[in-house]
């Protein structure tokens, strides 16, 4: 009998977990999108489906139609993505095994993208 309390609160701690992550993948503006990664590491182009409202910048799905997908940081106000060269691209390479470049930083900046514009 004193497994089904246990079983309930993790059960409970899982739902939570997964409500904290899809809460920031709604948030308006969005704080991390998707990219595309060539193996070089260079950026390629990435297609997002996004509301046609000018004050909703969520994105609902993004897809690559070259490369590899990857999450990234939308950067911060007052924040600017690093310079674009063959070092951060080499960086973004090695940064994405994971498949995620958010919390990864280049001489010192962290990986970021501008936020999208209507």
């Amino acid at each position: 009998m004193t497994r089904y309390p246990v079983m309930i609160l993790t059960a409970a701690a899982t739902l939570l977990a997964g409500a904290a992550s899809a809460a920031d993948m709604t948030s308006n503006p969005p704080k991390q999108t998707s990219v595309c990664l060539d193996v070089s590491g260079q950026l390629l182009p990435v297609v997002c489906h996004v509301p046609g409202s000018r004050l909703d910048r969520r994105e609902d799905i993004c897809q690559c139609p070259q490369g590899t997908r990857v999450d990234v940081a939308v950067c911060a106000r007052g924040q600017h993505p690093p310079p674009d060269g063959i070092a951060l691209d080499k960086v973004r390479r090695v940064a994405a095994k994971d498949g995620s470049l958010i919390g990864d930083t280049f001489e010192g900046r962290p990986i970021c993208v501008d936020p999208r514009t209507p």
